[in-house]
């Protein structure tokens, strides 16, 4: 069976905790197996000796109970990294926290994905609660004893850690890691040293990534004190009327379009004369998905909340329809699909050539900084603009016609500038904050497969 992802196994073999009798590929592929085999002849403890907490997040909740402010409420999409995100993180009313007390997390607890794929996150909120697609887990005393939570965490996002977490997910429709499952994960103890590190290697990468978003809102609040909307208070009245010729102009009848406030946001914006068009066109390079190869694809979920995002390199055979644009470096991408979402991105240089969903309009900077280009189409009231240009439904779009012709104001070199240093500086603080993350789950791996020397030291280095 030389080189056969085959695996071969004593009849006892295949039935050590396998209650369930499962004998899929998934859960005894040759990775798995001799993953598990590593850990097992390691000092190590079972999830479920170590935690007092394993519990399935909240279940009986949905969209409607989710209110702008309250206690963090984390789901599935909030576990990246290894750290809970705050892209799209949700909030629940303090009273359904209260009553859903038993899932309730602090920061220092851990959050396993439940359902379709493994993943793992310390908690760096003060408290938070959890969704019914996680699973709520918080070391015992006698845990924290041998486990500290971050070097668990930095475990289960390591090769090793996703291997033996994915080994546990079953499902026809929709994986999922059952709470029996859960608790029968092998955490190998690492030495305390070992393990304060790693732990230190997310708090420092939690610190850097507030920095990051501290810095991203000061380049926000530069930008609007230079467009006089930073205390902005628009004029709100009952009622209001507008020339039949407006509306015929506008091609539009909607009371939301032509209320003073839009008005006088166009004003505010309109200093100049000029649009996005004028400052950065719009890029049509188009892909054509033939022949054999791979490319990296840029999809509209892999945007971040920062202003960057993540490629994923696909089989030109397996394109998805929507693989419609070439992009640059130095590109400023953004979702036509519900702008309010704020999704753009800065294209970085390494990601020269990639491609982009057909649900992006690529922009092109040209007579004005990438960084400044994409605080502008973030910011709330520019959103709020391009979400009144939208249509359809089920997936409300602005036309490129209609985002290209939105005005751009003229800004002062000296503000363009100190927009551009922030940004700047958000995203390398951003990318550090990754590496200090991959850095410690590297060194997992170094510790299991070489010694735990090394492993310091890969961190030190």
């Amino acid at each position: 069976m030389k080189g056969l992802d085959a695996t071969e196994l004593k009849l006892s073999e295949v039935c050590r905790d396998n209650e369930k009798l499962r004998i899929d590929d998934g859960f005894f592929s040759k990775l798995v197996v001799l993953t598990q085999r590593r850990i097992e002849a390691m000092p190590h403890v079972r999830l479920g000796a170590a935690a007092n907490v394993v519990r399935k997040g909240i279940f009986d909740i949905n969209a409607d109970a989710y209110t702008p402010t309250g206690v963090p409420f984390v789901r599935i999409t909030n576990l990246r990294m290894g750290l809970i995100a705050s892209d799209d993180l949700a909030f629940i009313p303090p009273a359904i926290h209260a009553a859903e007390h038993k899932t309730a997390l602090r920061r220092g607890d851990i959050v396993l994905s439940k359902t379709a794929y493994p993943a793992a996150s310390w908690v760096n909120l003060p408290e938070c609660n959890t969704s019914q697609d996680t699973v709520a887990v918080r070391l015992s005393a006698a845990g924290r004893k041998q486990l500290r939570s971050g070097a668990v965490v930095a475990f289960f996002n390591s090769r090793h850690g996703l291997a033996l977490m994915g080994r546990q997910f079953q499902g026809n429709v929709q994986l999922h890691l059952s709470l029996p499952d859960a608790k029968k994960l092998p955490i190998p103890i690492f030495s305390d040293a070992l393990q304060k590190r790693l732990e230190s290697s997310l708090i420092e990468a939690d610190v850097l990534i507030v920095q990051s978003e501290d810095r991203l809102a000061a380049a926000e609040q530069t930008l609007l004190r230079a467009l006089g909307l930073e205390n902005w208070r628009p004029p709100e009245p009952l009622t209001y009327t507008r020339r039949a010729s407006e509306v015929v102009t506008a091609h539009r009848i909607d009371a939301e379009y032509f209320a003073p406030r839009v008005s006088d946001l166009f004003k505010h914006l309109g200093l100049g004369g000029q649009t996005v068009r004028d400052v950065a066109p719009a890029r049509c390079e188009n892909f054509a998905p033939a022949g054999l190869g791979e490319f990296d694809y840029l999809e509209i979920g892999s945007l971040r909340s920062d202003g960057t995002i993540t490629g994923e390199r696909l089989l030109k055979s397996d394109a998805p329809s929507r693989a419609t644009w070439f992009v640059h470096a130095g590109d400023v991408v953004t979702s036509t699909v519900r702008p309010l979402r704020r999704l753009s991105a800065i294209i970085a240089p390494e990601q020269d050539g990639f491609v982009a969903s057909s649900g992006f309009l690529v922009l092109e900077p040209q007579t004005v900084p990438a960084e400044v280009l994409l605080t502008f189409l973030r910011l709330p009231p520019v959103c709020e603009l391009m979400d009144l240009h939208t249509s359809a439904s089920l997936y409300p779009a602005i036309s490129e016609r209609d985002l290209l012709n939105l005005p751009f104001p003229k800004l002062p070199t000296r503000t363009c500038d100190a927009i551009v240093q922030a940004v700047r500086s958000a995203h390398a603080a951003r990318r550090e904050a990754q590496s200090l993350l991959a850095r410690a789950q590297h060194a997992v791996e170094i510790a299991i497969e070489q010694d735990e020397k090394t492993a310091l030291a890969h961190l030190a280095g």
